[in-house]
């Protein structure tokens, strides 16, 4: 089997390329100038699909995985750098939410004969666990924000806002959009102090080869930052980055995280 992983940045890329090729897959890696932190094999610039797509028929690949993070205000800042594929694409789309462009951007390119397997039995070990996952126990006062907040996340992320919210003494602080989930991290803690609960979930219907829902070190990083306490994460539909360190992590600043 062959395929291209068009990579962003993060490290979900490099652990599903290092699978791949376990499994004997014969991976292309095209990276995006300015957006990808893995070693690529050719870069294309943002927004020149065309070209992309006219190297992979080149090379007579058909399977095409997209991964990593891209940011969603991208689009905006490089709209007189399309070419005429992503222009279209864009126009096509009913909305500019993530998900939305992503499928249509899926539809386009499978129209022209390329296909998207799922990348999720490439990455199943990074799946977060019910239960406790770092050493502390959240607390009572924290189990009943993120039992409070957990359907409202899953609301949220049905809509195609964003992935993450955080909770404090069953409130909404802040929810993630545009700006990623670090920054949304950020404001809650600029907004309410310490104390706060991050919530990540998927999708009811999450599709699994769009915008996978992650958490890492950095996540912990910025809890650490607004002296949360707390990470809640979706059992199951969750993937952990880097675990075995944001465990570390979560342990050496007392931040209890946990699979809902």
């Amino acid at each position: 089997m062959r395929l291209c992983l068009i990579a962003g940045s993060g490290e979900l890329p490099k652990v599903f390329l290092k699978s791949a090729r376990e499994k004997g897959v014969e991976v292309f890696v095209a990276g995006v100038k300015g957006i990808t932190d893995l070693q690529a094999d050719e870069y294309f610039p943002l927004g020149k699909i065309e070209r992309l797509l006219k190297t992979l028929e080149r090379k007579g690949i058909k399977d095409i995985v997209m991964l990593g993070k891209f940011e969603h205000s991208l689009i905006f800042s490089h709209l007189l750098t399309l070419d005429e594929l992503a222009i279209r694409i864009l126009r096509k789309a009913k909305d500019k939410k993530p998900q939305t462009l992503i499928k249509t951007l899926m539809e386009e390119l499978e129209a022209l004969g390329f296909e998207f397997p799922d990348p999720k039995p490439y990455l199943e070990e990074l799946l977060a666990p019910a239960g406790k996952i770092s050493s502390k126990e959240p607390s009572k006062e924290a189990i009943e924000d993120g039992l409070w907040g957990f359907p409202i996340a899953r609301q949220i992320a049905d809509l195609d806002v964003g992935q993450t919210i955080v909770v404090k003494d069953k409130a909404v602080v802040s929810v993630e959009a545009m700006e990623g989930t670090q920054k949304a991290i950020e404001r809650a803690g600029e907004l309410a102090g310490k104390g706060c609960r991050v919530i990540k979930v998927a999708r009811r219907s999450q599709d699994f080869r769009i915008d996978v829902p992650t958490v890492g070190p950095k996540t912990i990083e910025a809890i650490k930052k607004i002296k949360g306490d707390t990470l809640f994460v979706e059992a199951g539909k969750v993937y952990l980055l880097e675990k075995e360190k944001l465990i570390k992590l979560a342990d050496k600043y007392g931040i209890a995280v946990y699979g809902l």
